[in-house]
């Protein structure tokens, strides 16, 4: 029996991040990851202090990285380290820790240049917070995306403004909408960093969220499941009231996701849904599967329920 094609132009049942990207590049296309010395409005007194309650950087910042060295040197780097494994392929400069718009534009854009300098360089993709983008600096990178793939990643972490004031977050949610908005109408792809487990929240309000970011002009999305660092405000608060956590098991974790998937608007691109913390930084919950695992479980459980992205779209 053939399988269905989807509206998204593959039998996958859900808009899938690599075939997206392998469709937009015709070749494999690799993030390269960068350390430019940036902090965070909710670190450095702006908004705040201490940043996110769950936030440990360190939990996703690769090897390779390392901020004594110039950006070109560790594009360099990065890409010797992707070479080993493929050899065809081209990269995209991931400025990925902390907060990458956190500067004076005249500061960022010989960063962000000096990265695309490399020749196997194609893009750039800028890890960010709503509230750290200037209309002046997507004015650049609007003009900057007629040259090269942009990707501006923000932490929208939840929809519930009490949520990003429990963990310390320093905007609300409109600021997040406005954000997602801005970069649209400039033509530039956005992406939408979402957190599913905080306190305080249940299975009615991600699903609710689902709905939301469906209706907003996103392009791209990344779940992951709430985890426990070390070296964490949230680590803290678990320690002293466990009992305001409900830490996903994988099982849980699938059924959300499959629900979640089906309220999604399927022109948005799913970037992930997890997130892999190395072993000796995590608390909890502690899974041992690697991501490509977790998703070959949603994929057997979309096919199981006969269901697949925006199903439910506008439910």
């Amino acid at each position: 029996m053939q399988e269905h094609i989807f509206s998204w132009g593959h039998t996958k049942r859900y808009n899938d991040f690599s075939s997206y990207f392998r469709n937009l590049f015709s070749e494999r296309v690799q993030k390269v990851s960068i350390d430019a010395g940036f902090s965070c409005p909710n670190r450095d007194g702006t908004t705040g202090y201490g940043g996110c309650t769950y936030c440990n950087n360190k939990t996703f910042k690769p090897t390779y990285t390392n901020l004594k060295s110039p950006v070109g040197q560790q594009v360099q780097e990065g890409i010797r380290f992707f070479e080993k494994k493929y050899k065809a392929m081209r990269f995209l400069a991931y400025f990925q820790a902390y907060t990458s718009t956190w500067a004076p534009l005249e500061n960022l854009i010989p960063l962000y240049e000096e990265a695309l300098q490399h020749p196997k360089i194609v893009g750039l993709v800028i890890s960010t917070r709503p509230d750290a983008v200037t209309e002046e600096l997507l004015d650049y990178l609007a003009e900057l995306s007629k040259k090269v793939y942009i990707m501006v990643e923000f932490g929208l972490e939840s929809h519930l403004d009490v949520s990003l004031a429990n963990m310390n977050r320093g905007h609300n949610f409109a600021k997040s909408v406005w954000a997602l908005e801005q970069t649209a109408m400039r033509g530039i792809n956005n992406c939408a960093h979402l957190i599913l487990g905080l306190p305080d929240e249940d299975r009615n309000d991600w699903l609710e969220q689902a709905r939301i970011i469906s209706r907003l002009p996103l392009n791209n999305l990344k779940l992951h499941q709430l985890q426990i660092h070390k070296g964490t405000v949230m680590e803290k608060q678990y320690s002293e009231n466990p009992e305001q956590f409900h830490l996903f098991t994988p099982e849980e974790y699938v059924e959300l996701v499959v629900d979640y998937l089906e309220l999604l608007n399927p022109k948005i691109v799913v970037e992930r849904f997890v997130s892999q913390a190395p072993d000796d930084m995590l608390i909890a919950p502690k899974w041992g599967i690697k991501n490509f695992e977790f998703v070959a479980k949603v994929e057997k459980r979309l096919k199981e329920r006969d269901t697949w992205q925006g199903k439910k779209f506008g439910s």
